[in-house]
């Protein structure tokens, strides 16, 4: 068993969230203790996608306890030094200007503030159709930071979405265990697809 704590914070990219919640089960079967924590959105906003109810219970019984859902909860995260590493999975576009600019107004957010206190990794998951626009210098600026890592990701859709971009959630792990070493997981920008041309 790895016998360590690992927080696992969601935001509100809805899509992926049927990707996202078996993770949780890869790292609990890994030996490793899941706390989850949701922003505001993720925990209480019903979509296409799904229903908030469903995706908060079959998080607590796959992490076997209650999800961080407040900032009061989330506050001692820090403090207390509850966890080894946390990892924002998905990471909106929102989340990630907000912790470029050191706002920490969600759960999610405090949560990262009061654990990078610690010096203890962060890791990140981006999934943002503006990651190639609008949210690129806030990426750029977080993987700059100390302490803060990435899974890698790629363009989910290129010739549709051509700013956005989607991590590899099947890397979570071993970009977990890198992040645990001090090491950003290479190589961060996967590109496993043939290069699709727009049409003219």
């Amino acid at each position: 068993m790895n016998e360590k704590h690992i927080g696992f914070a969601m935001c509100g990219s809805f899509c992926t969230f049927k990707k996202v919640i078996p993770v949780m089960k890869v790292l609990v079967d890994a030996g490793y203790e899941v706390h989850p924590i949701m922003s505001y959105n993720a925990f209480s906003t019903d979509t296409r996608f799904g229903k908030a109810r469903d995706f908060t219970a079959e998080a607590e019984v796959i992490c076997g306890r209650k999800i961080i859902a407040t900032l009061t909860d989330a506050e001692p995260i820090g403090p207390k030094k509850l966890l080894d590493a946390l990892i924002i999975e998905p990471c909106t576009g929102n989340t990630l200007a907000k912790l470029a600019s050191g706002i920490a107004d969600t759960p999610v957010t405090l949560a990262a503030k009061s654990h990078l206190r610690n010096a203890r990794p962060l890791l990140i998951a981006v999934s943002t159709n503006d990651a190639l626009a609008g949210a690129a210098k806030n990426i750029g600026a977080l993987a700059n930071c100390k302490n803060i890592y990435f899974v890698p990701y790629r363009q989910d859709d290129p010739v549709g979405k051509p700013t956005s971009i989607v991590a590899d959630f099947s890397k979570t792990l071993p970009a977990l265990e890198c992040a645990l070493e001090g090491k950003q997981i290479q190589p961060v920008i996967n590109s496993d697809f043939g290069i699709q041309k727009p049409e003219l």
